[in-house]
Order: C-alpha cells, then structure tokens, then sequence
C-alpha cells in the first residue's frame, strides 16, 4: 500500500517510551482484509497503559493503540463489507498489538468489523466506544435477568469514568434509578448530565456495606468497574435474585467476600469481557445503544480533542482524573 497517515506513534528505546506524532506508510500496517479510514476513536484506561507500554496491554513496539475506531471502509476484499460502508470496531487486537484508533487508518480482519447502525453517527459511536460497549453489556446482563425498574434502584461504581457513567446515562434512559458511588465532589455531572437519581461517596458506601458478611439489601442489581473492596461491598448490598456485573480492577483484582450473597439471596456475579464478545451480541449491543438506549445529553458527556492533546488527556486517565468521555477526531 502506498501513502502516508498521521498517528500516535509509540516507540521503546533504551530511554524508555517515546510517544511522538509522525506520518507513517500505509506499507507499515498489517496486511488484513478491510481497510479503514478513521474519522473518530476514543479513549479508554486500556489505552492510556498502552501509550506508556505496559507489557501486559501491548507487547510490539512501534505501535499504535487506540482500541476503538470509526469511520469509512476505504478498501476490502471480504464480498460482505464494500468500500464507502460506515463501520466501527472495538475491542479484539485492536491497539493492543495491532495498529489502533489513534492513526488516520486501521487495517483489521473482516470479521472484527460492525456496520455502522442507521440511527448512530461515526461520532455518537465514540462517543460511546469500548465503554459505552462494556456498560452496554452489563445492562444487558440486568435486563435479561429480568430486572425492572419497578425493582428497586441500581448501584453503579466509578461513576465518573467512561464506563460508570455511560451505565449509568443507559439505565436512567430505561427508566432505573440509579445510586452513583464516587470518590469525587461532581455531583452536578452525575445528577444533570449522566442522570443519577442519587450520589454516595465512596468510603460511606464501603462503611455501610462491607462491614458485615452480608449488609442490607438495597438495590436491585449493580454495576462494578472498579473491583476489589466495592466489588465485595456491591455483592452484599444487593436483593434476592439480584445481579452484579464485573468489568474493571483498577482497584483491585482481588476479591474478598463470603458465599452468604450466593447461598442467601441467590446473588449473580457476572464478569464482563467485551474485548472478545461475539459478533452476534455485538450487533445486538451497538444496534441498542443506538435506538432505545442512546442517552438523551449522550452529546454533553463528551469532549472532543484532537491529536495534539491526546498525550495530556491519556495522562489524566491514568491519574484517575477524566471525567465522562474522550473523543479522539482526525
């Protein structure tokens, strides 16, 4: 392939990681079957560790990340998938060791490729992203538990971030109230913006609900992004027959608990891995996040930036400091 294209390159050197902004050949990416023109990706935790090479996200160097893409089908050689298709990919390889969403092309294998749906723009879909994605699927995890509204409030944790807040903007959108645990003062962003009923911060959660082997039961199910203490506090605080999803351990991936939330009130802990879900689920998720579940203010949780502030906005997620979500355009 000849030609060029702008990307965030990162490179290791005996100094450490170098991340620069470089034009790189189209002869650079992997030989795959579907070429994309990207016109939008986002940012998520996995690629800020990417960015600053850690060894268990991305072992190839030069590289570059950015695990969720949109944007036109420039080339293919799958008979399914036409040049000028509107597209999206999240998850996989991509910006783990296959080149990502922070260069202007990607080239993937044919069968990590979702059509664009109807209702969605190539920006509403990064707005939502791997994120957007992960909280998709826990909802669905809820619903098709046959949780209803009428059942009683949902509890998200890390409700700032990109996960705990598009969970918490798609359940509100349903119809659920929804208890936002953080550990940050933003309760405007939560209440107005993401659509919270109510706010608790984190440690009076941990100090009413993981004292004891099992607390009370307040909540109909729950949402963990962020593992360890407030996963094993969740599973406590939740109904008979109730479910807790898992996506995250920034935390930590510990857990500590008893069975009693199991062989008591018959509690799910549902892990939630949408990096490898199936392309079928896939269709059902995205197609869903574009009609009955797209939040109403889905356009105010996001910013967007553009290559030359990436690096400062990547940093911001590894010190925990990102609120809502990121918008990468080229």
């Amino acid at each position: 392939m000849s030609g060029t294209f702008r990307g965030f390159y990162i490179n290791q050197n005996e100094g450490g990681i170098e991340q620069e902004i470089k034009s790189v050949s189209l002869s650079e990416l992997a030989p795959h079957e579907v070429l994309i023109r990207v016109h939008f990706s986002s940012l998520n935790y996995k690629d800020a560790l990417s960015a600053n090479g850690n060894k268990g996200v991305t072992r190839k160097f030069p590289h570059i990340p950015g695990i969720d893409a949109a944007g036109v089908v420039e080339r293919s050689s799958n008979a399914q998938i036409t040049a000028g298709s509107l597209v999206l990919v999240t998850g996989y390889d991509l910006g783990m060791n296959t080149w990502g969403g922070f260069g202007e092309y990607i080239s993937v294998p044919a069968s990590w490729v979702i059509p664009l749906p109807a209702e969605l723009s190539l920006l509403e879909a990064m707005s939502f992203g791997t994120a957007g994605f992960t909280a998709g699927m826990s909802v669905d995890k809820i619903v098709e538990a046959g949780i209803n509204p009428s059942d009683g409030p949902i509890v998200v944790s890390g409700a700032t971030g990109g996960v705990g807040s598009m969970s918490i903007a798609i359940l509100s959108q349903l119809g659920f109230d929804v208890c936002a645990v953080t550990g940050k003062p933003d309760q405007a962003f939560l209440h107005n913006i993401v659509g919270a009923k109510s706010v608790m911060q984190r440690e009076a959660f941990f100090e009413k609900y993981n004292s004891k082997p099992l607390s009370s039961a307040d909540f109909a199910a729950g949402i963990d992004t962020v593992g360890g203490e407030m996963l094993s506090s969740m599973l406590k605080s939740v109904k008979h027959q109730g479910v807790v999803t898992s996506c995250g351990h920034v935390s930590s991936p510990e857990l500590h608990t008893s069975v009693f939330p199991f062989i008591l009130r018959g509690v799910t802990l549902a892990g939630i891995d949408s990096a490898e879900a199936k392309h079928a689920l896939r269709v059902k998720i995205w197609n869903n996040l574009a009609t009955i579940w797209k939040p109403k203010y889905l356009g105010e949780m996001v910013q967007e930036i553009d290559l030359n502030h990436l690096a400062d906005k990547l940093d911001e997620l590894l010190q925990g400091k990102a609120k809502g979500r990121y918008v990468l355009r080229h």
